[in-house]
Formats: C-alpha cells, structure tokens, sequence
C-alpha cells in the first residue's frame, strides 16, 4: 500500500492547487455525445492530480473537490452544483474520479519507487485510470440507471475514446515533465530519494604518501 503522507503545509497546499485545478476545468462546460454524458477536461485534471501527487494526495485533491461541489460552488459539468449532481446518471464518473486518482498516483508511486518515471509509464497509469477505472465505473453507472445492455452502452462510450485517450496522453506528459522538475514530490511518497548532486570530497593523504614523507622529515631535522 501506498505511504500515507503527512500532513502538513506542503501537503495541505498541493492538494488545495489541485482541487482548484480541477474545479477550474470544469469552465468550459462540456459537449454532450451520448447517453447525458459530456466531454470535459475533468478527466485530465483528475488523472494529473494523481500522477503528480501520488495516491492519497491525488484522491484527497479530488474529494476537495467533490465537497465543494456538494455544498454549493457550480465546479461540476456544466456549471452544476449541489447534492442533486448525484442522482444524475454521471454520479458514476464523479465517483469514479476519486478511485482513478488513486489507483493511477498509486502506480505512479511504484513507477518512481523503481526508477521507472518515464514518459511511458505515467503513460500507463494514466491509461489505467482512464479507461479501467472511470471508464467502467462511469459507463456502468450510467448503463445501470439508464437500463442499456451491452451494445447499447458499447455505442454510447464509443465517441469518448479518442478524446479519453488524447487526455491520458497529456496527463502523462504534465505529469513526466512535473516529476523531471520536482522529483521530491512523488518521491516522498513513493520512499524514493530525490535525486541530489553529490558534494565534492577532497581525497586524504594516503598511507604510503605518508610513510614516505617520515624519513625526510626526520632527515631535515637532523
């Protein structure tokens, strides 16, 4: 399991930068393609906040932001706020943000923990999170309340996966350039050490060197 961070000024502050970031990708409100479900940027931030922030971080961000959402800020898709935001058949997706920012920041943590934090990898876990975790969850939500069938829902998901996939593509790329920027951040989390310069060290006299310079001192002194 992932280690569960400390909770402090440090902590307090990215997770707060991320809650915002997310909520201020809802400003654009979307494009509905199927099933009442629309094209948001809420994914990228969600997937961004986990695999920058790792799984605790990532997930907590997201919960922020689900709170305020709840009590009343209109930070959902399209501008919605408020509790009747979970009884529309997208409660799913919202839902399915917190468990997405964690499984990929999770990942994330190992990728880092094995110095493996390539472009790939975020790659990896941001596909993951996307369409294994918010994929299913959301669209099986949605099939549920909506009582589609497999086929039915197959056709309604269809038109989001080049756009879900162009998002886990970007969140990857952020979140590789963030951790070659700061590698501290996931690092702590994933009980990695952050990658320091090592400081100069001036050799001692060796032994021998030493040795050999008795004879003449004791010749000088004679």
């Amino acid at each position: 399991m992932p280690r569960i961070p400390r909770l402090n000024g440090a902590t307090l502050a990215l997770v707060a930068v991320f809650a915002a970031l997310i909520a201020a990708s809802t400003l654009w409100g979307g494009y509905p393609l199927g099933g009442g479900v629309p094209i948001t940027l809420q994914t990228f931030a969600v997937l961004l906040a986990g695999a920058v922030l790792g799984a605790y971080r990532g997930a907590a961000a997201v919960l922020v932001y689900l709170v305020l959402g709840t009590a009343g800020a209109p930070i959902f898709s399209g501008h919605k706020a408020g509790p009747g935001a979970w009884t529309g058949t997208t409660a799913g997706f919202l839902a399915a943000f917190v468990v997405a920012a964690f499984v990929t920041g999770w990942l994330a943590e190992r990728l880092v923990a094995r110095g493996r934090g390539s472009f790939s990898g975020f790659l990896g876990a941001t596909v993951i999170g996307s369409f294994a975790v918010i994929g299913v969850i959301g669209w099986g939500y949605v099939a549920l309340r909506a009582h589609l069938d497999f086929n039915a829902t197959l056709g309604a998901l269809t038109p989001f996966l080049p756009g879900d996939a162009i998002k886990a593509f970007l969140a990857a790329g952020v979140a590789t350039a963030v951790n070659a920027a700061y590698p501290q951040i996931l690092a702590r989390e994933a009980g990695a050490a952050a990658p320091t310069t090592a400081a100069p060290t001036t050799a001692a006299p060796t032994t021998a060197a030493a040795t050999a310079d008795r004879p003449k001192a004791s010749a000088s002194a004679n």
